[in-house]
């Protein structure tokens, strides 16, 4: 989603980071707590998403559960199936949800001032998974004003309009103010 920027990104296997615990209670702090541990190990400026989905009904879970819903080590589709379960019984007019993504920027892991970017994408929630595009919650994220599962979209145009899109375009605006002569080397 970062191609054509200028901004190098590379995985953080390129420098053996180990995987962070996000033990962190909100989507800010999980993606700093991630963005920390790149920053800390390979030595370079680092960024990190944390996102999942939020459902008015369920009191915004799963939230920052939203990988591990059904349980550690649950499935895309365990958890898709247990939010589905969840929300049997809650009428077509309060299915309401949104993606959330937070992305930080941390320039070294003591940064005092991070960048935090937020981007949400509101919908509502589908009884029935729909489409073979995306991953974990999108077959059953219906996508206002397309009239379909997040899912069924073209994986350009979802890249445009969702969650980690918007907060990614914020993100990438940000880096432009603070390094308009050129890109920062991103892990």
């Amino acid at each position: 989603m970062l191609a054509g920027r200028r901004i190098t990104v590379r995985p953080q296997s390129d420098f053996r980071v180990p995987e962070a615990v996000e033990d962190g209670l909100t989507f800010v702090e999980n993606a700093l707590i991630k963005a920390r541990n790149a920053a800390t190990h390979s030595g370079l400026p680092a960024l990190a998403d944390d996102s999942g989905i939020a459902v008015d009904a369920l009191n915004g879970a799963p939230g920052i559960y939203s990988a591990r819903y059904a349980g550690a080590g649950a499935s895309d589709s365990e958890n898709l199936e247990k939010l589905l379960e969840d929300m049997i019984d809650i009428a077509d007019d309060s299915r309401r949800c949104r993606f959330i993504c937070v992305v930080a920027f941390m320039r070294h892991p003591a940064d005092p001032v991070p960048i935090i970017c937020q981007g949400e994408w509101h919908g509502t929630l589908l009884r029935a998974p729909s489409g073979d595009n995306g991953f974990g919650y999108d077959p059953i994220f219906r996508v206002p004003g397309h009239d379909c599962a997040s899912a069924e979209l073209e994986p350009a145009v979802k890249n445009r309009i969702s969650h980690r899109g918007i907060a990614l375009d914020k993100l990438t605006s940000a880096l432009d103010r603070e390094y308009p002569g050129g890109a920062a080397s991103v892990r």
